[in-house]
């Protein structure tokens, strides 16, 4: 059985307008014990939705459907206590800018103090300043940094804080929501060093979302490409990167430079337009309008996930042995 299968998960926000957002339109993801997924997209594509529905962190009125089982049980049954029980011990996030996620008003060791008291069911004492401590070690901070309030930390400093609040229970999920977009280069790589050095030491599994195919190529093991509330095309990393099936993938595959290329340095590679309005989606194929192989049947045929080679799938009327007449 797999730690965490997701099926058919549908999310929909209620906004005061007549229609309702789509975020998230039938989505289906395994992940094993130890394995690391990698979620790739444009802004507005539907991931971060995904992440909170998983959790389920989702605003008031949202609707969702579909099921998000881990280890069998489902997220989606779970009471209160339950839920509240598996978040931080089981399945823990790490979100998107620490600037938006840390108290500023807490020292950074308080608010990791406080999801251990509450979720790990440990008392006051020195034995959570204790555990304090080594976390902040384990993510390469001194201890004494638990003194520390949010804003007298760097950027890399306080992403560092948010793994390690992340890993404060020793969950077996771990859910990376961006956590290196607000870094630069250097604080970029150390963090991404940091998470591998995590999976490796404790078994980790990691849904890692970013916008950069060339960052999931080198750390994850699959990675899902998502456009407009679904999967468009899912596979291994070194296949999806090097080797794309998806027009959209592709795409975005091309717009990672390529250092001491000339032919890109006088042409770069780019995408025009914008992910389509979930409340005004595109017919047939969402992608149709930004596609450059669109062709006549794309705008009027539904697509979906069509076998595209070894454990390789994509959503696209090009994909060899697509049941659509081109």
């Amino acid at each position: 059985m797999s730690l965490l299968e997701v099926r058919d998960l549908h999310v929909t926000y209620a906004v005061s307008s007549p229609a309702p957002v789509p975020a998230v339109r039938g989505v289906d993801i395994t992940l094993d014990v130890g394995e690391t997924l990698g979620l790739a997209g444009e802004s507005g594509c539907g991931k971060s939705s995904l992440a909170a529905a998983l959790l389920r962190l989702l605003p008031q009125g949202s609707k969702v459907s579909g099921e998000v089982l881990l280890d069998g049980e489902d997220v989606f049954e779970m009471r209160p206590g339950r839920l509240r029980a598996v978040r931080w011990t089981e399945l823990a996030i790490v979100f998107q800018g620490a600037l938006h996620t840390l108290n500023p008003v807490q020292r950074v060791g308080d608010q990791i103090a406080e999801a251990i008291r509450l979720h790990a069911k440990k008392g006051e004492g020195a034995g959570v300043s204790k555990r304090v401590g080594e976390l902040l070690e384990l993510v390469g901070l001194p201890a004494r940094r638990a003194r520390a309030y949010p804003h007298q930390l760097s950027g890399g400093q306080r992403q560092r804080v948010l793994i390690g609040l992340a890993l404060a229970c020793e969950p077996r999920l771990l859910i990376a929501d961006e956590p290196t977009t607000a870094l630069d280069v250097m604080v970029q790589a150390q963090v991404l060093t940091l998470l591998e050095d995590l999976q490796r030491e404790f078994g980790l599994a990691i849904i890692f979302i970013t916008h950069d195919l060339s960052t999931l190529a080198d750390i994850c093991r699959r990675i899902a490409v998502m456009y407009a509330g679904r999967i468009v095309e899912e596979g291994p990393n070194d296949k999806v990167f090097a080797d794309a099936v998806h027009p959209y993938s592709r795409a975005l595959a091309a717009a990672f430079p390529v250092i001491g290329d000339p032919a890109f340095r006088m042409r770069p590679s780019g995408l025009p337009g914008d992910p389509p309005d979930p409340r005004h989606l595109p017919s047939g194929c969402p992608f149709h309008p930004r596609c450059p192989v669109a062709i006549e049947v794309c705008p009027h045929t539904p697509v979906e996930l069509w076998p595209a080679g070894a454990m390789r799938e994509a959503a696209c009327v090009h994909v060899p042995g697509a049941p659509v007449t081109t």
